[in-house]
């Protein structure tokens, strides 16, 4: 019998973009206000969401778990910023598990995490858990439901 497929967002889920944006200057912030997802290397200082690590290392052994993400067009270095942060994070158990795409509903798998119904969310074919929801606020919640 084949593992369901898991596929968990980056941003907002599995990285907190909100540190990401705590290292950048006051400057930046200014120059980018309103597109602060094209601040270059934004992507790599962003530490991870509480309980992000340990909950995809537990979800990994019960599912095929793939990281799919969406990487700002105008921001070049976000593609490389994700998997060096994946990398850091997730290490050897998400070796060649990052996916990055603008249409989230073209992947085809049995359940997505994600806080957003942006770039196709809204679309799969699965089961969409919204993260940061009254029903899936958190990590905890989200463990609980697919464990």
């Amino acid at each position: 019998m084949r593992k369901k497929i898991l596929y968990i967002d980056m941003d907002g889920v599995l990285a907190d973009f909100g540190s990401g944006l705590k290292t950048q200057s006051e400057k930046i912030l200014k120059d980018y206000k309103d597109k602060e997802d094209e601040i270059p290397n934004l992507f790599a200082n962003m530490l991870p969401m509480n309980g992000a690590v340990e909950s995809f290392m537990e979800l990994s052994k019960i599912y095929d778990t793939y990281i799919l993400s969406t990487a700002p067009w105008e921001n070049a270095s976000s593609w490389s910023d994700k998997l060096l942060w994946v990398k850091k994070y997730l290490g050897e158990n998400a070796r060649k598990r990052l996916i990055l795409t603008h249409r989230k509903d073209l992947n085809i798998g049995d359940y997505l995490i994600d806080d957003r119904t942006r770039n196709g969310a809204d679309k799969f074919c699965g089961e969409l858990i919204l993260f940061g929801s009254d029903k899936f606020p958190d990590w905890k919640a989200v463990c609980r439901y697919l464990i």
